[in-house]
């Protein structure tokens, strides 16, 4: 993997493993560098959404994924150095354990973005019930990759000021890495998990709580002072540890020279309107795909089958992502008019593209605990829930079967997160778009429920490795602009 010459001042936020820690101290450094009035550009490294969704909420900015299996490397750096280009240092947080991997290789682990990005690791760990044997950890880490830069170590889970010495002098001593804080043991369950991870701020009862309990963590246990000059130091070396003073205006100077290829944007010249289905039942969204329809030429109006009764008359196009519909069941059933219009639109050819939780919300019904909730019958399934994961991580789908929105032949990769089940389905073979090559689908490895100008999909796609993902959307959503010209 070929390191980028960054000179960007940022940190990668990582783990031992999942769970250790690192989303409090990503969310606790964001929000506090924040409100120091620093422009913090925040990144989720992966296909999550919740976390990012924090991270978005604490920087009060959008949160980028990048993600080296859905893209390339150069798509990887050009997102990164678009989305850093205005803003004072960057956070990206980590997932599970440093240099887990889909495969033995490890090239899509986190290790192997800090470097691709050329910014150091600030490894967070927890230290519950030990103290000598995590600075044995620590070197293990810094020993399997010689190449990537730790520039720092976060204490988690402290149970006392005895056990932070142990800790500290240990790791300081051992593995010659800082450490550059120690957080107690939080009392409480801040935050309550649900299904795969966190409960999406939108949700939490007690969101704005949260995000100022972390940063006064942050700003109470970690140097933040001493994180932010060391990114920059390090920054302004070309990737290397430095106690040399640095010029902020030399380390912004020395970033803009830098050139990666710009997007390929496929633009139209007419007045399209997409809705897009967002709110606390619907909010699995890339801010790159929204992005994407923009720079397209969409004007994008937001929905909600929570909120409003009726949808808007102009839309060319409805986007609906993931969420919890299943946690929204009762509200979104007793919206019938939101349902009705939504289906009658369908019926005249209203394009809908549909992903995971907005596929549920296009079919006839959800059973939770042995009770059904009608849902807005647009596509012949009925959905259950399962208390395990159906399907859970990256996906490589084959388009098999004419649709609305790709080509046939194509290879596409996204990812999967779900554990609704398919209770009842009536489709025909070729309504089946996709043939799954990696990943579950909705039925029989298959995916990509396609009827009329409806798509619906468990398979998560992201724009930038699928930009024919926005074409086929904006193609089509001009096909019924014209269409409802021709009805008048």
């Amino acid at each position: 993997m070929q390191a980028m010459i960054n000179t960007f001042p940022g940190l990668v936020v990582a783990g031992l493993r999942g769970g250790s820690g690192k989303t409090i101290v990503s969310l606790g450094i964001t929000t506090a560098w924040t409100k120091e009035k620093y422009k913090v550009s925040c990144f989720k490294k992966g296909p999550d959404y919740i976390d990012a969704g924090w991270l978005s909420y604490a920087a009060g900015t959008s949160c980028y994924n990048l993600d080296t299996y859905l893209c390339s490397e150069d798509q990887v750096k050009n997102s990164f150095k678009a989305q850093t280009s205005n803003c004072d240092i960057a956070v990206i947080e980590g997932n599970r354990g440093l240099f887990d991997a889909i495969d033995t290789e490890g090239k899509t682990c986190t290790a192997e973005l800090a470097k691709l990005l050329n910014l150091p690791v600030l490894l967070v760990v927890d230290c519950t019930k030990t103290t000598r044997t995590m600075a044995a950890l620590i070197l293990g880490c810094k020993a399997f990759d010689p190449d990537l830069n730790i520039m720092g170590v976060i204490l988690n889970r402290i149970a006392g000021k005895r056990h932070e010495s142990k800790l500290r002098n240990s790791i300081e001593k051992f593995c010659n890495i800082p450490v550059l804080g120690s957080i107690p043991k939080l009392k409480g369950d801040r935050f309550p998990e649900r299904h795969m991870g966190l409960v999406t701020f939108e949700e939490h009862a007690g969101s704005k709580k949260c995000i100022d309990l972390f940063s006064r963590v942050a700003q109470e246990n970690i140097d933040l002072k001493r994180i932010f000059t060391l990114c920059s130091q390090i920054a302004n070396t070309g990737g290397k540890n430095t106690d040399s003073p640095v010029l902020r205006t030399e380390i912004l100077a020395d970033y803009k020279e830098i050139n990666f290829p710009e997007r390929q944007i496929c633009s139209t010249d007419q007045d399209l309107k997409i809705g897009i289905i967002k709110d606390s039942a619907f909010q699995f969204y890339y801010p790159d795909n929204i992005d994407a329809l923009i720079e397209r030429g969409a004007e994008i109006e937001y929905i909600s089958p929570l909120k409003q009764q009726n949808i808007p008359p102009d839309l060319d196009a409805v986007y609906m992502g993931g969420g919890f519909p299943e946690t929204h069941a009762a509200d979104l059933a007793a919206n019938i008019e939101f349902k009705k219009e939504l289906k009658n639109s369908a019926e005249k050819g209203l394009p809908i593209y549909a992903e995971c939780g907005g596929f549920i919300y296009l079919g006839q019904s959800i059973e939770i605990d042995g009770k059904i909730y009608p849902m807005a019958d647009i596509l012949p399934v009925k959905f259950g829930l399962s208390k395990q994961p159906v399907g859970h991580g990256y996906t490589s789908v084959k388009v098999v079967s004419q649709n609305p929105y790709y080509a046939r032949n194509e290879t596409i990769r996204g990812h999967e997160f779900r554990y609704s089940t398919i209770l009842d389905i009536d489709f025909k073979p070729h309504e089946m778009a996709f043939k799954m090559e990696r990943g579950k689908g909705i039925i029989d490895k298959l995916d990509g429920f396609s009827k009329g100008n409806v798509f619906a999909t468990y398979t998560h796609i992201h724009t930038l490795t699928t930009p024919l993902w926005a074409d086929g959307i904006i193609k089509q959503a001009a096909k019924y602009k014209v269409f409802k010209q021709n009805s008048k």
